[in-house]
């Protein structure tokens, strides 16, 4: 098992992660055109050597206005509303060639709130538009994941049925499940675990308002049980990817946090 975080491309944040000790990153980019270059995957790839990094999957972040809330992200949020989604998969196919010069094979972003009733127009036509950009990272020889959050588990399960292009997955951060009031990531496990390509190690609590997330905690003092959440993702779905840690901080408390979540989760992971 080894430990990730999630930085963005600059080489600052590349040395942070090599003197942390840590061996592989979520890479986050922001799929514009002015990004996406060969130069700017050159560098990158530069970075990786210099460092000795790994880079187990490219977050693509997408335009336009967001509210990481309970009501406003409904509209505002990943690719689901009808406003923002035709430029939004755009940048997400720039994403995925950009991933794809850097030799990454899964590409992961927060898709929205997943319509729950598969029988209507909305879910519907957001099944084949995401059909769509599923094909198109796929002709790249990538995976999409979507990490979860704002949706429920078999909400989940049953979009990834229904696209059906194979090469689906999931980036499963146990918080999120549980920030939006949408399930429990133990549970979850049950429902989609042989889905999860990825995993976020971070550490939350349920929402107390109807408008608003529950709060982030540091790993370890939030809701997320990961004595049973690790065993069972190591001994039931055979989990064996990167533990990706989060938190969404900044700095030298981010830091400290770090690096008692990696002493936290390694000492579970190792007596299970």
């Amino acid at each position: 098992m080894d430990f990730g975080v999630i930085i963005g491309t600059r080489e600052e944040e590349f040395k942070k992660v090599a003197e942390l000790g840590i061996p592989t990153i979520q890479m986050w980019i922001l799929c514009t055109e002015e990004e996406m270059t060969d130069e700017h995957a050159e560098r990158v790839k530069e970075y990786c050597e210099k460092y000795n990094i790994r880079i187990s999957a490219a977050w693509c972040s997408w335009s336009g206005y967001r509210v990481w809330n309970l009501c406003e992200g409904h509209q505002t949020l990943g690719l689901v509303p009808r406003t923002t989604r035709n430029q939004r998969i755009k940048e997400m196919k720039l994403g995925s060639d950009f991933a794809k010069k850097l030799g990454i094979k899964d590409i992961i972003t927060h898709v929205g709130f997943l319509p729950e009733n598969p029988m209507t127009t909305e879910y519907l036509d957001f099944i084949t538009d995401l059909r769509g950009l599923a094909e198109y990272v796929k002709n790249n020889d990538q995976y999409f994941l979507f990490e979860t959050g704002q949706e429920t588990p078999v909400t989940l399960l049953r979009t990834i049925e229904d696209v059906g292009t194979g090469n689906l997955g999931i980036n499963l951060d146990p918080a999120n499940l549980m920030m939006y009031g949408k399930g429990n990531p133990i549970d979850a496990l049950d429902v989609f675990g042989k889905y999860v390509r990825g995993v976020h190690v971070k550490d939350g609590c349920p929402p107390t308002s109807g408008r608003t997330l529950g709060p982030e905690m540091p790993v370890g003092k939030g809701k997320v049980n990961f004595p049973v959440f690790l065993d069972k993702l190591k001994n039931q779905v055979g989990y064996t990817g990167p533990l990706t840690l989060e938190r969404e901080i900044e700095g030298e408390r981010q830091k400290i946090e770090l690096d008692e979540a990696q002493s936290f989760i390694r000492n579970i992971w190792e007596s299970i």
